[in-house]
């Protein structure tokens, strides 16, 4: 018998090979978490990404880093909506929908090659600072805040978050997700875009010392430059070694996130659930 597929694509990506990488298995029936942990860890990815078609057509969705489930991932998200329509799985066109640990979730192909993700806006509140902050950045953050996941911090400028080497060691022990860093963009541009903030992301207790393009932290981003810079539609770039563009909007309570994405390897997995 054969044994169950799955795809790696780069996301929030032009071209192959930048972006962030996620591993997507759509699956049969559902399975157990424990096996889909042990493919995760396998694959050793930012995050992969477990598809059940349910039987209304929608898709239940899970995201597995290669040590722990997670309640809320962009990147494989908008991987998985991309698997669906270039496998057939779903109709080219048709609203990909998916039941998650953080709601319901879907996608929509733009007519400009796009991929547009609804996503729950998550707003970084003013927090006090976690221990160590300022010696496992080696920075001075303007802003210090938080939400239901990680921490974000806003430092001087787009130099300091570029350059930033924090100690990852530190940032595991605090009670969060991940660290998102960001600061405004003195015009970085690529492929016709201008970015108007910059991110990086580093999620060491998850196994993941640095993120390379991070869809959820963008749901606090979107709100908190939507504020600052006085604009609800904001282009941002993620500023990892690999890079990754994408086109937010802050609309109350949901955030859309828009980016690419492109199939780099397909596979089978020989052990099977």
């Amino acid at each position: 018998m054969p044994g169950q597929s799955i795809v790696l694509i780069d996301a929030f990506a032009f071209r192959p090979f930048a972006g962030n990488p996620a591993g997507v298995c759509l699956l049969p029936r559902a399975t157990s978490a424990e096996w889909m942990q042990s493919v995760a860890t396998e694959m050793n990815q930012a995050e992969t990404a477990f598809l059940v078609r349910r039987d209304d057509g929608d898709f239940d969705l899970r995201w597995f880093t290669p040590v722990s489930e997670v309640e809320l991932c962009g990147h494989a998200t908008l991987a998985s909506a991309h698997h669906l329509w270039d496998s057939g799985a779903l109709p080219s066109g048709e609203t990909a929908r998916f039941h998650t640990l953080s709601g319901v979730l879907t996608a929509t192909q733009q007519a400009d090659g796009w991929i547009e993700l609804d996503f729950p806006t998550e707003v970084a509140v003013p927090a006090p600072a976690p221990e160590s902050l300022v010696d496992a950045l080696g920075a001075t953050p303007l802003f210090i805040g938080n939400n239901r996941m990680d921490y974000l911090i806003e430092l001087e400028d787009e130099e300091t978050v570029r350059n930033l080497q924090p100690d990852l060691r530190t940032i595991a022990s605090w009670d969060a997700r991940a660290l998102i860093v960001t600061a405004r963009s003195h015009g970085h541009t690529e492929a016709g875009l201008t970015a108007d903030f910059i991110s990086r992301c580093f999620g060491p207790a998850l196994g993941i010392n640095e993120d390379p393009v991070t869809g959820s932290a963008h749901c606090a981003l979107a709100p908190y430059w939507a504020e600052r810079l006085g604009k609800a539609e904001l282009v941002a770039y993620q500023a990892s070694k690999r890079g990754g563009w994408l086109r937010v909007r802050h609309n109350g309570d949901r955030v859309l996130l828009r980016g690419k994405a492109i199939t780099t390897l397909e596979g089978t997995l020989k052990q099977r659930t």
